[in-house]
């Protein structure tokens, strides 16, 4: 049974890596020129929606997230959100065979050792499933705190600017975003009772209002400071908070005491891994885009589910 929540998770990151590829191909080869206005950005967008490989990116956007409601239906919390985090490698490889260019030998090393590190943290922790839902009163106290979190984050980030802005609001972010995944959780936990007991429940409704803050906190940790400042404490944040909440609100389980070690180490390796390919000189400038003769253009934007 581990098997499924396991694939699901990792086709989840590759539908969303390849969604991520599409729609970049598209808008590159579409939009030439940045648009100027909300007319501009009206025409551009229609024009897309012309273009076949924006609208297969749109497509595999959709089946990601059904394949990690799935996963997180049959799957702990604490297993399906780390492992998203391949997102990252997938999106280079993809990225590289849809645009010809080649990761350079520092991105493999990056790609390595946040490979290595979910694998010694995800073994060593073996997280434990625990309930399909979680009670009205575990909810207000772990959703209490996670809120109270990413204020706390969003305040203090306001006080500073640079890379420690775009790390704050990258960790507030990720906060959003795997309690995002914990209301998901939640509510196709309770799709067992019929479709129409999940959606008179709050949950589906919560699920979209935190999933909008994360985008929007997202956005402006990428619009803060660099990649390389607001990645690893996105990757980290939601691995880690997914974890926290895992235990907080449906009762799942990690592996303490000497195994700890391990998953210091699998945690300090998913960070270096992260850091690394945030740096990578294949994703700097001109790597996403599709021809010699298009205009550089900025990194290949990546989301974090």
């Amino acid at each position: 049974m581990l098997a499924l929540p396991v694939v699901l998770a990792l086709c989840a990151a590759l539908a969303n890596a390849a969604s991520s590829v599409l729609q970049r191909r598209a808008a590159a080869a579409d939009t030439p020129q940045a648009p100027a206005g909300t007319g501009a950005f009206l025409r551009g967008l229609r024009r897309l929606l012309h273009r076949p490989d924006w609208l297969g990116g749109v497509a595999l956007l959709m089946l990601s997230a059904l394949l990690q409601a799935w996963a997180l239906a049959v799957g702990s919390l604490s297993l399906v959100q780390p492992l998203l985090a391949t997102e990252l490698l997938f999106t280079l490889i993809v990225g590289g065979l849809v645009f010809r260019r080649r990761p350079d030998r520092r991105t493999w090393l990056a790609f390595v050792a946040l490979a290595v590190g979910l694998a010694v943290f995800l073994l060593s922790a073996a997280p434990v499933p625990g309930r399909t839902d979680a009670t009205s009163r575990a909810w207000l106290m772990a959703g209490g705190v996670a809120c109270c979190v990413v204020v706390l984050l969003v305040l203090v980030a306001r006080t500073v600017r640079g890379a420690a802005r775009a790390a704050l609001l990258g960790l507030a972010s990720a906060v959003s975003f795997a309690t995002t995944a914990a209301l998901l959780k939640e509510t196709v936990g309770r799709l067992r009772l019929g479709p129409g007991a999940m959606f008179a429940h709050w949950s589906p409704y919560a699920t979209a209002a935190v999933g909008l803050v994360a985008f929007l906190l997202l956005q402006s940790a990428l619009g803060a400071g660099s990649l390389a400042a607001s990645q690893p404490a996105l990757t980290l944040g939601d691995a880690l908070t997914s974890v926290a909440l895992g235990w907080a609100l449906f009762e799942e389980s990690v592996q303490l005491g000497p195994r700890m070690v391990p998953e210091a180490i699998g945690i300090v390796l998913i960070g270096a891994g992260s850091i690394g390919l945030a740096n990578a000189p294949s994703v700097g400038r001109g790597w996403d885009t599709p021809s010699e003769g298009h205009p550089p253009d900025t990194h290949l934007p990546m989301r974090h589910n």
